[in-house]
């Protein structure tokens, strides 16, 4: 027989994912972020459920997808370490916290330093590791810091360090 008929995948009707990439070290969150994360995991998990149920499951790939999904994620939350904001003090900015800042033009916002899968950028939730969290982490209020943003540096002086809202 040919080479040509033999199906190498004969037996194998899991489709072949790739995995999601994980951020290297602990997954630090807040007690809000990692009662998000487990809202997830449950949620993929009812999915799963209602995919292993079609009565039709020809295709494996939402199945797989949500395997994946679920192994991603049980490693987030295996590397998740849990810092609460309310042990800070207010003396300087510190994950968790929310911190207001001003910039030159005198236009004011508030950013809130969370874990990676909290960040959220239309809300201003920002990760630990992202350039703007790296200026402000340890800053007290009245300092200016520098913003090294791609479209060129901002100063922005910090106003108000506070307890974000929940």
């Amino acid at each position: 027989m040919s080479r040509a008929f033999v199906n190498e995948d004969a037996g194998n009707d899991r489709p072949d994912l790739p995995e999601l990439p994980l951020s290297p070290g602990p997954n630090i969150v807040t007690p809000r972020g990692l009662a998000a994360l487990q809202a997830r995991i449950t949620a993929r998990q009812a999915d799963l459920a209602a995919l292993k149920a079609r009565p039709d499951r020809l295709d494996k790939l939402p199945e797989a997808a949500a395997e994946r999904d679920l192994r991603w994620l049980d490693a987030r939350l295996k590397a998740a370490v849990v810092i609460d904001p309310l042990s800070h003090d207010l003396t300087e900015v510190a994950f968790g916290l929310a911190v207001t800042v001003v910039d030159d033009a005198g236009v004011e916002s508030t950013y809130e330093i969370t874990g990676e899968d909290e960040a959220d950028a239309p809300r201003h939730r920002i990760a630990p590791n992202s350039p703007l969290a790296r200026a402000l982490l340890g800053a007290q209020v009245g300092d200016v810091v520098t913003w090294k943003r791609p479209t060129g540096a901002l100063d922005l002086e910090i106003v108000r360090i506070a307890h974000a809202d929940s």
